[in-house]
Formats: structure tokens, sequence, C-alpha cells
């Protein structure tokens, strides 16, 4: 492998959840940082004022803006996507053309202009439901919808341009959970907590299906970690990323218990139980990434539901019923109206 000292790192979607959480910590590690966002949710999260921070408002589909913006760029963690599944009915042909229509020419810009590691953050949702009590990388890919489809199809398209100068590396992580500055509300914990602080009642659809869960300060850990990691124990590697595997009925469990020692003296919080046609339902097997590059998380479910707790508290998350913001699917169709 080729020198794989990085300094500067470009973050696709660097404004989003994950990556309002992942960008500050980056900047604490000393990276030069260039976030290249949309920005449907705007930019005010960034720590904008530190000067190794740039803020690029981008679109993934215009590969000339993207190339530019890659330029003196040694590493790319790709976290931009339309991201959740309702999201992708609203437009299918927007969520194709970002999720994985640009994907190929964003990689091979990255190469030209000498990024020497690509991270694709990919999803664990591929897997769609499975039986098998462990499901590992070698599962077969069988998603049940549009947004599965393209971020598996994604995958075998950075193994094509992956060389001894370009390490690529793509991770599955688990649904995310826990406080990030632009808050999603529209994620199973962060959904249940939300209803739980501010209606005093959580409903439960289903509740049987399995779902990996991983707290965004662990994965943001792992995107950091995987800047420094040795080239020949990521490269082609694909990496499930999650912590905790559990039911819907079980986390609305944990989130009942949480807030209500977090909130004492309220009323006990309901838990009521309806059906459902999500069915997603697979029990995620993290062991490889463990032994190959040593990454444990270390915050639980019950660590995120704690921290929307004092979130909430600290009034960080005003109307969170009610305000567009925190909803993905909400707020692509008020841009699609508009």
């Amino acid at each position: 492998m080729t020198d794989q000292t990085i300094n500067r790192v470009l973050v696709t979607g660097g404004a989003g959840y994950v990556g309002s959480v992942l960008t500050p910590k980056l900047l604490d590690a000393g990276y030069e940082v260039v976030v290249f966002d949309i920005q449907y949710f705007g930019d005010d999260f960034l720590p904008k004022s530190n000067p190794k921070l740039t803020s690029i408002k981008g679109d993934l589909r215009d590969t000339a803006a993207f190339a530019e913006a890659v330029k003196g760029c040694d590493a790319v963690i790709h976290l931009a996507c339309i991201s959740n599944d309702p999201s992708f009915i609203l437009d299918p042909n927007l969520s194709k053309s970002i999720n994985y229509d640009c994907f190929e020419p964003m990689v091979l810009a990255s190469k030209a202009a000498g990024v020497k590691r690509f991270v694709y953050a990919s999803t664990s949702s591929v897997y769609g439901v499975s039986d098998s009590p462990d499901v590992t990388e070698d599962h077969p890919l069988v998603p049940l919808t549009d947004y599965n489809k393209y971020k598996g199809m994604c995958e075998p398209l950075l193994w094509k341009h992956i060389s001894d100068d370009f390490v690529g590396v793509t991770i599955r992580p688990a649904t995310v959970c826990g406080y990030g500055p632009r808050m999603r509300l529209d994620l199973s914990v962060n959904i249940l907590t939300n209803h739980a602080v501010n209606n005093g009642k959580i409903t439960v659809f289903g509740g049987s299906q399995l779902r990996p869960n991983i707290h965004v300060e662990d994965v943001t850990d792992l995107y950091v970690d995987l800047l420094t990691q040795p080239a020949e124990k990521i490269q082609g590697e694909t990496f499930n990323a999650g912590y905790q595997n559990m039911s819907i009925s079980d986390i609305a469990e944990v989130v009942k218990k949480v807030v209500e020692e977090e909130f004492p003296g309220r009323p006990p919080i309901d838990i009521v139980t309806t059906p459902t046609d999500d069915i997603r339902s697979y029990h995620v097997n993290s062991d490889k990434i463990r032994n190959k590059i040593g990454f444990q998380p270390k915050r639980t479910v019950e660590d995120a539901v704690r921290g929307l707790c004092r979130a909430f508290r600290e009034g960080k998350l005003p109307n969170s019923l009610t305000d567009d913001k925190y909803f993905n699917v909400k707020t692509m169709q008020k841009l699609t109206a508009a």
C-alpha cells in the first residue's frame, strides 16, 4: 500500500444526523474537514467558526462540483443519501439518482483527485427479513425496498475501483439512535423516546421484529477510527456495525423504564401495541469488525434514551412532535411540493 497519511477529509452528508456528530469529532482529532451536503436541513449545526471546516452546499449528482470539492482531500466518508424508505416512496427517481446513479462517478472523481481512502456507509437493512439467528456479512442481501436495494448495489461499484493507492471499506450500520445536533426523530429508539417524554404514551407497531441498534456516538467513533486503521485490515472489507439486537417491544420497555426514571413524578407511561406492515426483522452479528479491527460499541440503547431525555430537559428539541425538521419524510414532502 502507498502512503496512507490522511490530513483532509471530505464528508458527504456532513450536515446530517450522523454527520453533525461526526464532523466535530474529525475536527477535534485534528483533521481538516470539507462537508459536502445538499443542506435540506441547513448547516447551522456545524461548528462553522472552526477555521479547519469548509461547508459546501452541493448536490452529489453534480459530479463536477463534487470533483472540485474533493481536490486536496485524502479521504472520503460517504454518508449522504435519501435515508429512509418513505422518503424513497415520495420521489423514487430523486432517491435513485442520489443513492445510486451518482455513486460510481463520485468514487471515480475521488480516485482521480488522489483520495487514498473511501469509507462507504451502507446499511444493515440490506438484509431485509431473516430468520437466521446471526446475520453475518456473507448473508444474502434480500432488500425489501428500493432504499435497501440501491444501498446494496453501490457496494460492488466501490470494489471495482479499489487499488493499492485507493483503499475502500463498506460499513453496514445498524439503526442509529441517540442525540445529535441535527436531530432525527423518525428512527425507532428516538421515535419511542420522543413520544414517551412528550405524549406519555408509546405506540408499538408489531413489536416482535428484531432490529439491530447502534448509538450515534459509537458509529461516528468508528468512522474516525477507520481513517487510521492499517489499510490491509480494511481494504475491500464489508463490516456490520451494530450493538444491541432488540425487539421493538423490548426497546419500548427500556424507553418506558428510563423515561420514568428521568422524569419522576409523572404518570406511568402506557405502551400500546398495534399491527404493522413493516416486517423487517434481522439479528445482525458484528463479530467480524470486533475481531478484525477491534471495534466494540460502548453505548447502549438505554444510554441513547438517557441522552435524549437530557436533550429534552435542556430544551434542545423544541416542538419535537410537530416540527418537520426532525422528520426526513415531512421535510422531503415540503421540498418536493415547493
